[in-house]
This record gives structure tokens, sequence and C-alpha cells, in this order.
């Protein structure tokens, strides 16, 4: 599997699961590479650091990450992902679409 440059410079994945209901990708961000502020009205997601450290933005509140650590982004509400250091960060990020559940 190859990694696929994403929407976002310095952001690569890998597509690991696609279903209907979800998705999982292993995704690297590249030193000071920041995905900007967003969301999604119809999934929540997750994020789960396999190596490096890295800021998350919830709803405004500013979390730092680091390997093994877990965070949820619930549907509709903004998030962002950095990474502000100078070493590589891997993830993965799932997706679970909510109008399934509904």
């Amino acid at each position: 599997m190859d990694w696929v440059s994403g929407k976002v410079k310095g952001f690569q994945g890998k597509s690991l699961i696609e279903m209907e209901n979800g998705s999982l990708k292993m995704i690297k961000v590249a030193p000071f590479a920041t995905y900007p502020d967003h969301l999604h009205p119809n999934k929540t997601e997750y994020a789960f650091v396999l190596k490096g450290k890295l800021k998350i933005t919830i709803d405004n509140e500013v979390y730092n990450g680091q390997k093994d650590d877990f965070f949820i982004f619930p549907n509709a509400i903004k998030h962002r992902i950095e990474n502000p250091f100078d070493e590589e960060c891997l993830l993965l990020i799932g997706a679970i679409k909510m109008s399934n559940f509904i």
C-alpha cells in the first residue's frame, strides 16, 4: 500500500478499511503541518496516536497528544490537527457515519 497525499499539504494516508458506515486510515503528519479547523455534520471521527506528538483542538480546547493517546471528534464539532514539532507523527484516524445510527 502506497502513501497517498491528502487534501492538505503535509498529510499522507493509507486507507485500511472503507465501509458504508465508516472508515479507518493510517495518517502521516509531517513536521510543522496543520490540518485546519473543520467539522463533519454526519460523522464522528477518532484518532489514535501511534508515534510522535501533536496538538489537537476540539471545540476551541487544545490538547497535547503523544503516543497511545486517543481523541474523539464528535460530529458537527469543529476540530483541528497540528504537528508543531520537528518529528513526523503517525495516527490512526477512523470515522463512523452517524446517519446509520439515527
